[in-house]
């Protein structure tokens, strides 16, 4: 075997718990399958409740992460505390200090990955960060080794599991967004503040990473559009279904001529495309390569046990020099890239869906279609419910740009004959593959 490579875990919650269970349990097979030798040396926490509650040696317990600082042995430390404060003090100790580190902070390197990477270069060591945008799902080893040969066309992610179940809730049980949020939460599903998944922040965190890594440009959380699903109607998801459609939270990237457009934003999508039967906790991304053509990935995108796989595996990819590797020889790399070139939100294109509740008078709908017509949106369908005053009208358009699409939607509201504010999703179609 190998030598002898210790492992430091901080923060021993829902993650860090499955992670030193399976670094305890399983480690006999985890070095025989991979020829390495990994121990879990440490685990750094306050009390010892939480490695007792986990089942694990209560000898593990480290209160003082100085002395896993300094302990030569341990090579890796693995944080999972979480935040933007704490953790980052965690991560710039352990680098400095010559470590490796694993983490799975979506925020904490959608705010700081340019800060850190440089700095674990500066000290000669690297970071891994699987378990930070899929859960389980390896969508960063597919960015960065398995689609390294590919330009990256697009790519479209359900990637927060809080919201898809609530949206799964909603579409196939007419849950309201209130019953279907507590039902979450009830499962542990959702946070008692679920704020930064159920306002798209999540997702755009993961986007910030994932953008940064297909297109080896510098994304900025701050220049996303981010939309979330807290305001959504159950009212559109029936009607989405009527004409085809689910709506799911998706991260979504595309490369245009002019710069990158991303977002995250519920969107419609086909009922044939492979994203719609995500449901649940679960997550994918549809990845489109310029070679490899449409690629997905699928799985548990967040819980204990799957995420701690791709902790470990992150791990096993620092001991065996895998990730090293990568890390000095590639040069997509935040730390390493110019700031990324984004459309102007204006100008994103999209085909849209809009409902209007309005009176019930002759001459409302062509007002309607004059005002589209005018700024040059071609109508796909159109239904008017046949029911009492006031009127439910459903449009879905053509493609049509974002900027036109918000002017519309203003003069819409000014329409005498508007009772509600317009409701306005975009549809996301299937992206075209470029393959022979």
């Amino acid at each position: 075997m190998s030598e002898k490579i210790g492992i430091a875990i901080v923060g021993c919650g829902t993650v860090g718990g499955a992670t030193a269970k399976l670094l305890t349990e399983d480690i006999a097979f985890i070095n025989k399958r991979s020829g390495a030798n990994l121990e879990l040396t440490a685990l750094v926490d306050r009390d010892v409740e939480p490695l007792t509650r986990a089942g694990l040696d209560p000898a593990l317990l480290q209160p003082e992460f100085q002395t896993v600082l300094d302990n030569r042995d341990i090579r890796i430390v693995v944080e999972l505390v979480g935040g933007l404060t704490i953790a980052k003090q965690f991560i710039e100790k352990a680098l400095k200090a010559g470590k490796h580190v694993v983490t799975a902070n979506k925020a904490l390197l959608a705010h700081y990955g340019e800060e850190l990477f440089a700095l674990a270069r500066k000290n000669g060591v690297s970071i891994g960060f699987e378990a930070s945008c899929g859960g389980g799902i390896p969508i960063i080893k597919a960015l960065t080794d398995g689609l390294l040969a590919n330009r990256i066309d697009a790519f479209f992610g359900i990637v927060n599991g809080t919201c898809n179940y609530i949206l799964t809730e909603m579409t196939e049980k007419g849950q309201s967004y209130r019953e279907a949020l507590k039902g979450a939460q009830k499962r542990g599903l959702a946070e008692a503040d679920p704020t930064l998944d159920v306002n798209g922040m999540d997702s755009a965190h993961k986007l910030t990473i994932m953008s940064s890594l297909a297109y080896g440009e510098q994304v900025k959380l701050d220049r996303l559009t981010v939309e979330g699903i807290d305001n959504l109607e159950s009212m559109d998801i029936q009607m989405g279904r009527e004409l085809g459609y689910v709506v799911k939270l998706l991260a979504a990237a595309r490369k245009t001529d002019e710069g990158l457009d991303l977002f995250v934003a519920p969107c419609f999508i086909s009922t044939d495309h492979p994203l719609a039967r995500v449901s649940g906790p679960f997550n994918a991304i549809s990845v489109y390569g310029h070679a490899v053509g449409h690629t997905m990935y699928y799985g548990r995108g967040a819980g204990g046990s799957p995420t701690a796989s791709a902790v470990a595996a992150d791990i096993l990819a620092l001991a065996l020099g895998i990730t090293q590797s990568g890390f000095n020889s590639l040069t997509f790399w935040p730390d390493l890239t110019p700031e990324a070139v984004l459309i102007d939100r204006e100008k994103s294109v999209n085909r849209y869906y809009l409902r209007l509740v309005t009176e019930d008078k002759p001459g409302v709908v062509a007002k309607i279609t004059t005002l589209l017509s005018q700024k040059g949106i071609s109508i796909s369908s159109m239904i008017q419910r046949e029911t009492q005053e006031p009127v439910t009208v459903v449009i879905t358009t053509h493609e049509a740009a974002a900027g036109d699409i918000a002017t519309i939607l203003e003069a819409l509201e000014k329409l005498p004959e508007i009772r509600e504010k317009p409701i306005c999703l975009r549809i996301m179609e299937e992206h075209s593959e470029n393959i022979d």
